[in-house]
Protein backbone atom coordinates (compact mmCIF):
# COMPACT_ATOMS: atom_id res chain seq x y z
CA UNK A 1 0.00 0.00 0.00
CA UNK A 2 1.25 3.26 -0.74
CA UNK A 3 1.49 5.91 2.05
CA UNK A 4 -0.35 8.60 -0.04
CA UNK A 5 -2.32 8.83 -2.73
CA UNK A 6 -3.55 12.65 -5.05
CA UNK A 7 -6.76 13.70 -5.28
CA UNK A 8 -8.69 14.65 -8.24
CA UNK A 9 -7.77 18.53 -7.26
CA UNK A 10 -3.79 17.42 -6.63
CA UNK A 11 -3.63 17.71 -3.32
CA UNK A 12 -2.12 14.63 -1.44
CA UNK A 13 -4.55 12.56 0.90
CA UNK A 14 -2.76 10.71 3.76
CA UNK A 15 -2.92 6.79 3.78
CA UNK A 16 -4.33 4.45 5.88
CA UNK A 17 -0.88 4.88 8.11
CA UNK A 18 -1.10 8.37 8.33
CA UNK A 19 -4.35 8.61 9.37
CA UNK A 20 -3.94 6.00 12.00
CA UNK A 21 -1.22 8.40 13.48
CA UNK A 22 -3.22 11.88 13.09
CA UNK A 23 -6.46 10.24 14.73
CA UNK A 24 -3.97 9.18 17.90
CA UNK A 25 -2.19 12.84 18.19
CA UNK A 26 -5.25 14.26 17.82
CA UNK A 27 -7.01 12.15 20.92
CA UNK A 28 -3.84 12.65 22.61
CA UNK A 29 -3.72 16.26 21.89
CA UNK A 30 -7.98 16.46 22.84
CA UNK A 31 -7.55 14.52 26.37
CA UNK A 32 -4.27 16.88 27.07
CA UNK A 33 -6.29 20.12 26.60
CA UNK A 34 -9.54 18.47 28.61
CA UNK A 35 -7.43 17.72 31.78
CA UNK A 36 -5.89 21.18 31.16
CA UNK A 37 -8.84 23.05 31.45
CA UNK A 38 -9.97 20.41 34.08
CA UNK A 39 -7.84 20.20 36.60
CA UNK A 40 -4.64 23.32 35.90
CA UNK A 41 -1.78 22.97 33.42
CA UNK A 42 0.81 22.33 36.23
CA UNK A 43 -1.25 20.04 37.95
CA UNK A 44 -1.85 17.17 34.83
CA UNK A 45 0.89 14.97 34.75
CA UNK A 46 1.72 13.15 31.25
CA UNK A 47 0.70 9.68 32.33
CA UNK A 48 -3.07 10.77 33.50
CA UNK A 49 -2.72 12.26 29.67
CA UNK A 50 -1.51 9.16 28.22
CA UNK A 51 -3.98 7.35 30.21
CA UNK A 52 -6.93 9.18 29.11
CA UNK A 53 -5.63 9.08 25.95
CA UNK A 54 -5.51 5.06 25.94
CA UNK A 55 -1.85 5.67 25.24
CA UNK A 56 1.93 4.52 27.14
CA UNK A 57 3.57 7.46 28.02
CA UNK A 58 6.25 6.59 25.71
CA UNK A 59 3.28 7.51 22.65
CA UNK A 60 2.72 10.62 24.23
CA UNK A 61 6.36 11.98 23.76
CA UNK A 62 6.55 10.22 20.49
CA UNK A 63 4.05 13.03 19.34
CA UNK A 64 5.01 15.95 22.10
CA UNK A 65 8.33 16.17 22.66
CA UNK A 66 7.25 18.56 25.42
CA UNK A 67 4.11 19.31 27.64
CA UNK A 68 3.65 22.94 25.64
CA UNK A 69 3.87 20.70 22.47
CA UNK A 70 0.54 19.40 23.66
CA UNK A 71 -0.91 22.78 23.98
CA UNK A 72 0.77 24.61 21.14
CA UNK A 73 1.60 21.83 18.29
CA UNK A 74 -1.08 21.87 15.44
CA UNK A 75 -0.84 21.15 11.93
CA UNK A 76 -2.09 23.88 10.00
CA UNK A 77 0.97 26.19 8.76
CA UNK A 78 2.21 24.18 5.73
CA UNK A 79 -0.89 23.10 4.62
CA UNK A 80 -2.22 26.61 4.70
CA UNK A 81 0.71 28.11 3.01
CA UNK A 82 0.47 25.84 0.14
CA UNK A 83 -3.04 27.04 0.19
CA UNK A 84 -2.36 29.98 0.00
CA UNK A 85 -0.02 29.62 -2.96
CA UNK A 86 -1.97 27.59 -4.79
CA UNK A 87 -4.84 30.80 -5.33
CA UNK A 88 -5.27 32.33 -8.59
CA UNK A 89 -2.17 34.93 -8.71
CA UNK A 90 -5.35 37.39 -10.17
CA UNK A 91 -6.54 37.87 -6.79
CA UNK A 92 -4.99 40.46 -4.32
CA UNK A 93 -2.87 38.97 -0.77
CA UNK A 94 -5.87 39.30 1.26
CA UNK A 95 -8.43 37.65 -1.51
CA UNK A 96 -6.21 34.84 -1.57
CA UNK A 97 -5.87 34.61 2.30
CA UNK A 98 -9.51 34.70 2.56
CA UNK A 99 -9.79 32.08 0.05
CA UNK A 100 -7.45 29.66 1.65
CA UNK A 101 -8.74 30.25 5.05
CA UNK A 102 -12.37 29.36 3.46
CA UNK A 103 -10.81 26.08 2.09
CA UNK A 104 -8.99 25.32 5.05
CA UNK A 105 -11.89 25.77 7.12
CA UNK A 106 -14.45 24.10 5.15
CA UNK A 107 -12.31 20.70 5.89
CA UNK A 108 -12.13 21.07 9.28
CA UNK A 109 -14.17 18.94 11.70
CA UNK A 110 -16.61 20.83 13.74
CA UNK A 111 -14.78 18.61 16.56
CA UNK A 112 -11.34 19.62 15.14
CA UNK A 113 -12.46 23.56 15.04
CA UNK A 114 -13.55 22.87 18.96
CA UNK A 115 -10.47 21.66 19.93
CA UNK A 116 -8.36 24.35 17.92
CA UNK A 117 -10.89 26.96 20.45
CA UNK A 118 -10.13 25.53 23.57
CA UNK A 119 -6.40 25.47 23.01
CA UNK A 120 -6.42 29.48 22.56
CA UNK A 121 -8.69 29.49 25.39
CA UNK A 122 -6.17 27.29 27.45
CA UNK A 123 -3.54 29.44 26.38
CA UNK A 124 -5.37 32.63 27.15
CA UNK A 125 -5.90 31.15 30.78
CA UNK A 126 -2.68 30.22 31.65
CA UNK A 127 0.07 32.67 32.39
CA UNK A 128 2.58 30.29 31.91
CA UNK A 129 0.90 29.18 28.57
CA UNK A 130 0.87 33.03 27.41
CA UNK A 131 3.97 34.10 27.78
CA UNK A 132 5.51 30.85 26.04
CA UNK A 133 2.76 31.50 23.26
CA UNK A 134 5.36 34.65 22.01
CA UNK A 135 7.54 31.94 20.77
CA UNK A 136 5.04 30.36 18.43
CA UNK A 137 3.02 33.73 17.55
CA UNK A 138 6.72 34.88 16.00
CA UNK A 139 7.06 31.73 14.05
CA UNK A 140 3.83 31.96 12.73
CA UNK A 141 3.79 35.40 11.50
CA UNK A 142 7.43 34.62 10.42
CA UNK A 143 5.62 31.76 7.81
CA UNK A 144 2.79 34.06 6.60
CA UNK A 145 5.42 36.59 6.26
CA UNK A 146 7.54 34.63 3.74
CA UNK A 147 4.60 33.45 2.10
CA UNK A 148 3.07 37.18 1.47
CA UNK A 149 6.79 38.12 0.59
CA UNK A 150 6.97 34.85 -1.97
CA UNK A 151 3.85 36.09 -3.73
CA UNK A 152 4.31 39.46 -4.01
CA UNK A 153 7.80 38.80 -5.51
CA UNK A 154 9.50 41.29 -2.49
CA UNK A 155 11.73 39.96 0.61
CA UNK A 156 10.43 39.45 3.44
CA UNK A 157 11.81 42.26 5.40
CA UNK A 158 10.48 45.13 3.17
CA UNK A 159 8.78 46.91 5.25
CA UNK A 160 5.03 47.21 3.33
CA UNK A 161 5.03 43.43 3.60
CA UNK A 162 5.89 43.10 7.45
CA UNK A 163 3.15 46.00 7.93
CA UNK A 164 0.74 44.27 6.18
CA UNK A 165 1.50 40.61 8.01
CA UNK A 166 0.94 42.60 11.04
CA UNK A 167 -2.15 43.56 10.02
CA UNK A 168 -3.19 39.90 9.08
CA UNK A 169 -2.30 38.64 11.73
CA UNK A 170 -3.59 41.32 14.04
CA UNK A 171 -7.10 40.87 12.68
CA UNK A 172 -6.76 36.99 13.02
CA UNK A 173 -5.44 36.78 16.78
CA UNK A 174 -8.65 39.95 17.80
CA UNK A 175 -10.90 37.30 15.71
CA UNK A 176 -9.45 34.13 17.60
CA UNK A 177 -9.90 36.54 21.40
CA UNK A 178 -13.17 37.26 20.70
CA UNK A 179 -13.77 33.92 19.61
CA UNK A 180 -12.31 32.66 22.88
CA UNK A 181 -14.89 34.53 25.03
CA UNK A 182 -17.70 33.63 22.59
CA UNK A 183 -18.32 29.84 22.13
CA UNK A 184 -20.96 30.42 19.83
CA UNK A 185 -19.69 33.18 17.48
CA UNK A 186 -19.43 31.21 13.60
CA UNK A 187 -15.18 31.40 13.68
CA UNK A 188 -14.93 31.31 9.85
CA UNK A 189 -17.87 34.15 8.98
CA UNK A 190 -16.74 36.45 11.26
CA UNK A 191 -12.53 36.35 10.28
CA UNK A 192 -13.59 36.69 6.81
CA UNK A 193 -15.66 39.71 7.41
CA UNK A 194 -13.23 41.01 9.54
CA UNK A 195 -9.75 39.85 6.63
CA UNK A 196 -12.81 41.52 4.12
CA UNK A 197 -11.60 45.54 6.11
CA UNK A 198 -8.53 45.14 5.38
CA UNK A 199 -9.13 44.66 1.08
CA UNK A 200 -7.64 47.31 0.16
CA UNK A 201 -4.18 47.05 2.32
CA UNK A 202 -1.48 45.09 -0.26
CA UNK A 203 2.16 44.66 0.30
Amino acid sequence: MKPQTQSDQGRTVPGLRERKKARTKAAIQREAVRLFREQGYTATTIEQIAEAAEVAPSTVFRYFATKQDLVFSHDYDLPFAMMFQAQSPDLTPIQAERQAIRSMLKDITAQELALQRERFVLILSEPELWGASLGNISQTMQLMGEQVAKRAGRDPGDPAVRAYTGAVFGVMLQVSMDWANDPEMDFATTLDEALHCLENLRP
